[in-house]
């Protein structure tokens, strides 16, 4: 390791240390009294007190007057929101695309919700050959598909019941059935379809939620039924998982 590389990965300990706290109160997202969070953040009370005070004067901490926890300040939330409006969900998934077709073995894509529905934005083909009519811009079935059932379980209702409704052409409501599937989608935060769009092929989809809690992307993959199982615990759909949770970590998402 040259000098530049060194200067590089050195660090300020301190700085480290304080950030522990920092991390204690965004992982519970709630304030917390002194003892409380600094048992989380693995030391004594006496040791945090300090770094809180000048986490406060900074903004990044406050301490509520009525109850005495601590909780984020203002800069935090400000730095916050910042972060959020430089992410562009899209363009991190995009990045993840080839990799993921690697390790599922099958082709992969990007829904978002449209005005006209769940919506193909980017596609990435795997090592497996699979052949639907599929392309960017694709706007695809809520019902018949594994993306267009994550985002009826997740989208608010009634933008889910318009897009049904333009679909069928008339008044529809979401029958027990499809709202007991639903309600299972929502529990596993998976869905897979088998032979939906097209006959032998098998769609796995996993969401991707933003620090706001809301569904903002779909990860699919498609691909021949013989090669890729529809359930939750086969390694296609636990890797389409992990990529799918990874990347709601990196827009805030919580849990």
């Amino acid at each position: 390791m040259n000098g530049d590389d060194e200067r590089e990965s050195r660090g300020i300990q301190s700085i480290e240390v304080g950030g522990r706290l920092l991390k204690a109160l965004a992982h519970h997202g709630r304030p917390m009294p002194l003892k409380d969070l600094a048992r989380e953040a693995d030391m004594t009370p006496a040791k945090a007190h300090p770094y809180l005070v000048s986490f406060g004067k900074l903004g990044l901490i406050e301490q509520r007057p009525d109850t005495g926890h601590y909780g984020l300040g203002a800069l935090a939330l400000q730095l916050g929101l910042i972060s959020l409006q430089q992410v562009d969900p899209i363009r991190l998934a995009s990045a993840e695309l080839p990799a993921l077709a690697l390790a599922v073995g099958q082709t992969v894509g990007i829904a978002t919700w449209g005005n006209r529905g769940p919506t193909f934005v980017r596609l990435e083909e795997g090592p497996t050959a699979v052949h639907v009519n599929m392309r960017h811009g694709t706007v695809v079935s809520v019902r018949g598909t594994a993306s267009g059932r994550l985002f009826a379980a997740f989208r608010p209702r009634e933008q889910v019941l318009a897009v049904l409704r333009a679909e069928a052409g008339k008044a529809v409501k979401l029958e027990p059935g499809f709202e007991a599937e639903l309600a299972e989608v929502r529990a596993m935060r998976f869905s897979s379809i088998v032979d939906g769009t097209v006959r032998g092929i098998t769609a796995i989809a996993a969401p991707v939620f933003d620090g706001f809690g809301e569904m903002v992307l779909a990860l699919t993959a498609i691909g021949p039924g013989a090669t890729l199982p529809p359930g939750r615990d086969s390694a296609a759909a636990e890797a389409l998982i992990a990529c799918a949770a990874g990347l709601s970590r990196r827009l805030g998402a919580r849990g």
